[in-house]
């Protein structure tokens, strides 16, 4: 199951979620985007989105609006949906209306291998490489991997730091496209926060200082989050080509 959170005010960009998306509201562009995956579900504060969502004919439940997180509110949406613990849960940001279905069928796939191979991962997520420009903005999180592909640290800062200047050096860039089990969803939701994720703002690294693994898959993907208005008009400009 995809469940797309979709919290209907934004501090940097008013009702983003509603934002016009080539003739569809964003909310419901990136549920239609994926929606040929799985079934898609919205998980909202907001009754205008509830109704928005059955009017595309997207199931929709209602959340809390005191989560601090996305994840909180899927996780309070699938125990409303009282789902089976190993359900595959895919979460998709509301503010991603281009990604590729390629990107998110890579991690429920992935997703698919932890659970036949019962292996000690608490999440699943998605990177592609990005270049060094890009790794300087801390708006684009990046991820440092271990030799099996698991995340060692997430950063909004350049890392791994380049200190001699090594040609070859790579920088992975780190896309929000999260899969689950409920099992691990409803684990996670129940950590407290950490140190490291205050610090950076990244709810991942509550996972990896508590000692579970994230898997990580590369992807290719000219997909991004929309956070402004100018990223809105850098998207269209993009994707309407």
């Amino acid at each position: 199951m995809i469940i797309i959170p979709a919290r209907l005010n934004s501090s940097r960009f008013e009702n983003k979620i509603l934002a016009d998306i080539l003739g569809l509201p964003m909310v419901i562009k990136t549920a239609t985007q994926v929606s040929s995956l799985d079934k898609v579900v919205i998980a909202t504060d907001s009754l205008e989105v509830l109704d928005l969502a059955k009017s595309h004919n997207f199931e929709a439940v209602l959340t809390s609006n005191k989560h601090q997180s996305g994840t909180d509110r899927i996780n309070e949406a699938v125990n409303k949906l009282d789902l089976n613990d190993n359900e595959i849960i895919i979460n998709v940001q509301a503010d991603e209306p281009f990604i590729e279905p390629e990107v998110v069928k890579a991690v429920i796939n992935r997703v698919q291998e932890v659970i036949k191979n019962n292996e000690n991962t608490m999440i699943v997520s998605c990177y592609k490489q990005i270049n060094s420009n890009l790794a300087d903005d801390p708006n684009h999180v990046k991820v440092v991997l271990d030799e099996n592909s698991n995340a060692i640290y997430f950063s909004r800062a350049k890392v791994p730091y380049n200190r001699d200047y090594y040609e070859d050096a790579q920088y992975c860039g780190h896309l929000g496209i999260y899969g689950f089990t409920k099992k691990s969803l409803n684990k996670f939701c129940s950590l407290k926060q950490s140190k490291l994720e205050n610090i950076e703002k990244l709810e991942q690294l509550r996972a990896i200082d508590n000692g579970y693994n994230i898997a990580m898959v590369k992807v290719e993907s000219k997909s991004f989050g929309i956070d402004t208005e100018k990223d809105l008009e850098n998207a269209l400009k993009i994707f309407k080509k």
